[in-house]
């Protein structure tokens, strides 16, 4: 009974130091201060980040139907894979020539350390490493691979061919920016130096196609050969630079047989130009179409370039450099007939949703404020109007040195903590507003024994719902990290309107219904 007077004495005379200082004044420029600051700096996205460590194993092993690939590449994977600790799911699929082996960690696991893991388990066992394999690829694949901005390139006179180079100049340029993982061109075609050998010169002249292999594999290779010394300097001995142009292929020696040489132009067809078309792009425009209306109901070929971001970035302000680079370089280096047009916007969707969920925060607050000063005072409703934003605003302050972003569960938690944040701050003007109107002590003495009377219930109704949402902080697999803006914004924003409650909140009271 003792220590609780003696807490009850620690708020009394805390709420007295509000009352008779200016700490109320600073307390409350402070947290909007901070709040605003919270909104404009931290990211914003749609979801909430959920770190679920992926990653992909590509082997290659030429020669071998699906069911050998499976045999012996595949299921030996599988098996040391799922040796590693942290590991969920283990998934594959072998197919001629190569298999393909995913890997899917638990829901939290460092994905640093989750690709040395698995690294390191491939090379501890090369040693089971079956004679044919050639190569292995080791990807991890990340939530932040997917693109926030997709630029799509058209014109009526250009084909995929031309667009695809364009598109690679862009890229080119736009891959210095800040803030950016990975970039990626979507169709188009590859600019390619394509050999086409004619089988009967080649039946003519005694000529396999492992001699044309071995032939350009030998002219395109570029190495230092050795050093040499002349008048003092050394010299690096270099061969000569690789094939750069298709004449250069054409005139490849392949054999020099019976004093008679034999190029590749002799025995093939070399084409420099587009790659062979395995996949079509294109884009239509329906009726609705507010761009030119010449373009509507008509379908060019086209090329996109996406741009993913770095974790923790802010979407928001990534998209709007991407794009803003993006629409000076279309000015200064596309031709005039070759349209973009923002495909993929995840940072304006993004921000347009959580701008949506700020403004109906905002007028659920002004509804609260105005059902409280129907039924209270227009006194008692600005008392906790202004309790309800400054607690909102120090647990987006919170939420924002965390390191959390600001999303749709971030939000609708604020939201649905709403009507508990008012409790407090109703409790205590309530009951302010009805001391003083018994007159029995002065409006100062009458303020704090308000606050007394009601501290036990003010600080239990607290604990009881931080206590209720302490289970969600327990739920695992993937709606663990999605629920946890929720788990966390609840009971800091209760903790802040208590708080509010017992600091600035009885000195706005005073100042407001004293006389």
């Amino acid at each position: 009974m003792q220590q609780n007077d003696e807490h009850q004495g620690f708020i009394i005379n805390t709420v007295r130091t509000f009352l008779t200082g200016p700490l109320s004044m600073i307390f409350i420029s402070l947290a909007v201060l901070l709040g605003i600051m919270a909104i404009f700096m931290t990211p914003r996205e749609e979801e909430p980040q959920i770190v679920v460590p992926m990653v992909d194993v590509m082997v290659e092993f030429p020669g071998h139907s699906p069911a050998e690939v499976e045999q012996l590449v595949t299921v030996p994977l599988e098996r040391l894979l799922w040796q590693i600790s942290g590991v969920e799911h283990v998934y594959s699929v072998s197919s001629r020539d190569s298999a393909f082996v995913g890997v899917r960690f638990y829901v939290g696991e460092d994905r640093d350390r989750a690709m040395v893991k698995v690294r390191d388990k491939i090379q501890e066992n090369l040693k089971l490493v079956p004679q044919g394999v050639t190569s292995w690829l080791v990807d991890p694949v990340e939530i932040d691979d997917v693109p926030i901005v997709s630029l799509t390139f058209y014109s009526p006179e250009r084909n995929a061919f031309e667009l695809r180079r364009m598109a690679e100049e862009v890229k080119a340029r736009l891959d210095s920016l800040r803030d950016i993982s990975l970039t990626e061109i979507i169709g188009g075609y590859r600019r390619q130096i394509r050999i086409e050998p004619n089988i009967e010169n080649l039946a003519a002249r005694k000529i396999s196609l492992n001699e044309i292999k071995d032939a350009l594999a030998q002219d395109n290779s570029v190495a230092t050969v050795g050093k040499a010394l002349s008048s003092g300097k050394e010299i690096d001995i270099l061969t000569m630079p690789g094939l750069e142009s298709a004449e250069q292929v054409r005139k490849t020696v392949i054999t020099a047989r019976d004093d008679r040489i034999v190029r590749l132009e002799d025995v093939a067809k070399v084409t420099d130009g587009p790659e062979e078309q395995s996949n079509y792009v294109n884009i239509g425009f329906g009726p609705a179409f507010k761009g030119n209306k010449a373009d509507r109901n008509k379908t060019y070929p086209a090329v996109t370039l996406t741009f993913s971001k770095k974790t923790g970035t802010n979407a928001v302000a990534v998209a709007a450099n991407i794009i803003e680079s993006a629409k000076k370089l279309q000015q200064s280096i596309l031709p005039k007939d070759v349209q973009m047009i923002v495909s993929r916007d995840y940072g304006k969707t993004a921000d347009d949703k959580v701008n949506d969920l700020i403004s109906s925060m905002i007028f659920a607050i002004l509804t609260v404020v105005i059902l409280i000063a129907l039924t209270m005072g227009w006194r008692e409703g600005i008392v906790v109007g202004l309790a309800v934003p400054v607690s909102f605003a120090l647990a987006l302050f919170v939420n924002y040195i965390s390191g959390f972003t600001i999303n749709r569960v971030t939000l609708f938690a604020l939201i649905l903590s709403l009507g508990l944040v008012v409790d407090d701050p109703i409790t205590n003007v309530d009951n302010i507003q009805r001391h003083i109107r018994m007159g029995i002590l002065d409006p100062f003495h009458a303020t704090l024994a308000a606050v007394k009377e009601v501290i036990p219930p003010v600080i239990m109704s607290t604990l009881a719902i931080i206590i209720s949402f302490t289970p969600m902080f327990f739920i695992t697999g993937m709606m663990g990290p999605y629920m946890g803006p929720m788990a966390i914004n609840v009971p800091l924003t209760v903790t802040f309107s208590t708080i509010c409650a017992l600091t600035f909140v009885p000195w706005l009271s005073y100042k407001l219904l004293k006389k």
